[in-house]
């Protein structure tokens, strides 16, 4: 009998064990919950929160609703420095003033992506917008210099080939009617990415049905609804009854374009290990993945092929999706606002007068009020509408404590309708921007590429993409908004996009006719 207690002793102990920990680890979770759940408890908050689940029964599972939602909260707190949301058992406090703002945004402690980013880490990784810490330093340094002025210098005739494409496009719709001009300059800021990112092109706009393109678009929307509903945060339940298995099909797509890019750079290096001019004398150009397959860290290790897929994905994500966002509502902007529109093509014509040569680096220097009006998209318009950060130390603001570990999701959306710093806020007024007029507004009142050390490290390259593709649209073409702003719905999921998408209407400009 003691032989047969003996030989059920090893394994009953095991067991013993793994549940001894898994109480251990309960207990700890629901200490830190039931702690944060009465430290929070002063602060504003949500009818309708329950344990555990929080606020999430009542968020609408529309993309739409939901971020209208979110609006309608932010009207409601207006008056008070911040509130705060439960999803599932993890607190958001949510800020969307500039002081509030600023004490986040500028305080080095508080770098840590929140909680909901973890649901990108399938796709891009830990890479320069998903990591934290040391990690985060390391690359935030290593990156810096692949966006130097120099070197996005040389991405400006990539742009400029793209955005002749795109005209050639446009060309066979002006004069037409309505059409929605999303997909097509969408497509457009695709192929700019694709070229400059990993020095390949993938003729995005002649072929919209591509494969690479609607995998973008699926994940983005894949891992927004995620993020929103906590019942699918444990991999079991998503992978059983969620999405799981359309998740991982349209990553293997992504991650398989992307990987195969990589090996054949890595495989041809040896044909672009000099950046000397050729034997024709035409230097050749250069693409962020030539320029990562180079670099060292700072032990003089080169990154490694893990490394170089996450921040490649990243551009790729990152890179298109927000220029082209930007780009369409301006779009849209300018063609509800034909005053403003007259305005940009007298500064083109300046600029160009009737020639229809290529955008050089002193052009986009002289062009100030379409710099103006790009400034002005964003503010009504930002391109991530939202985001969020991890406390990494006990925050007070007022007379609110918000523990360590909470997080901190910032509405970039509502802070860019502060009245007291943009009056009549919801206007469309690219004059706001003129140097006296923004002058005394506070920094973080605007924050359309965030702000602090983990501000936007692409949004020169960004800058100069939307200024050369709305210039050669604008040189070429006059737009008509066909839809009004309040039947605009924007949903803000990763980035932020109209639901139908933006209609207008061109007719061709029949000034061009110099090529010098």
């Amino acid at each position: 009998m003691a032989d047969l207690l003996g030989s059920y002793s090893v394994p009953f102990l095991g067991i013993s064990l793994i549940i001894a920990a898994l109480t251990y680890i309960s207990y700890k979770l629901l200490s830190s919950y039931i702690q944060k759940w009465f430290e929070m408890k002063p602060i504003p908050g949500l009818e309708g929160t329950y344990p555990f689940i929080g606020n999430a029964l009542m968020f609408k599972t529309n993309a739409g609703d939901f971020f209208g939602q979110i609006l309608e909260f932010t009207t409601e707190f207006r008056n008070t420095l911040l509130f705060k949301i439960w999803v599932g058992p993890v607190p958001f406090v949510v800020l969307y003033h500039a002081e509030t703002v600023e004490k986040i945004l500028s305080n080095p402690v508080h770098l840590d992506k929140a909680f909901a980013y973890k649901f990108l880490h399938p796709w891009l990784g830990t890479g320069l917008l998903t990591s934290t810490g040391k990690k985060w330093r390391q690359r935030r340094k290593i990156l810096t210099p692949t966006f130097h002025f120099s070197i996005l210098t040389d991405f400006l005739e990539v742009m400029n080939e793209q955005a002749e494409i795109l005209v050639k496009k446009l060309e066979k719709l002006a004069g037409k009617g309505p059409f929605n001009c999303s997909n097509h300059v969408t497509l457009c800021a695709l192929d700019i990415i694709c070229e400059t990112a990993m020095g390949k092109k993938i003729f995005a706009q002649s072929n919209s049905e591509s494969e690479y393109v609607k995998s973008v678009y699926k994940m983005s929307d894949i891992v927004s609804r995620r993020q929103r509903t906590p019942w699918f945060w444990p991999d079991f339940v998503y992978y059983y009854i969620g999405e799981g298995k359309e998740h991982d099909k349209t990553l293997k797509i992504l991650h398989s374009f992307t990987h195969k890019v990589i090996c054949e750079k890595s495989e041809n290096m040896s044909y672009v290990e000099s950046d000397s001019d050729s034997d024709q004398g035409k230097r050749k150009r250069r693409a962020f993945l030539d320029m990562l397959l180079k670099t060292t860290d700072e032990d003089g290790n080169k990154l490694s092929h893990q490394d170089i897929q996450e921040e490649v994905d990243t551009f790729m994500f990152e890179g298109h999706d927000t220029t082209a966002s930007s780009m369409n509502w301006a779009l849209h902007l300018l063609g509800s606002h034909p005053e403003v529109q007259r305005k940009v093509y007298q500064e083109l014509q300046e600029v160009f007068g009737t020639s229809s040569r290529p955008i050089n680096t002193e052009d986009l220097k002289k062009l100030k009020y379409l710099d103006y009006v790009i400034k002005e998209a964003l503010r009504l318009f930002p391109s991530v509408p939202f985001f969020a950060r991890t406390l990494c130390d006990d925050w007070h603001i007022s007379s609110y404590k918000v523990p360590k570990g909470a997080n901190v999701i910032i509405i970039t959306y509502a802070l860019h309708r502060d009245p007291r710093y943009f009056p009549d806020p919801e206007e469309f007024r690219p004059e706001r921007f003129l140097p006296e007029n923004a002058a005394g507004r506070p920094p973080y009142a605007y924050i359309p590429f965030s702000a602090g050390l983990r501000n936007c490290i692409g949004q020169r390259f960004a800058q100069m993409e939307e200024k050369v593709i709305l210039a050669s649209i604008l040189r070429n073409f006059t737009v008509e908004a066909c839809q009004k702003r309040e039947d605009i719905r924007p949903v803000g999921e990763l980035i932020l996009r109209s639901e139908e998408g933006i209609t207008i209407k061109l007719e061709k400009r029949v000034s061009q006719t110099s090529s010098n």
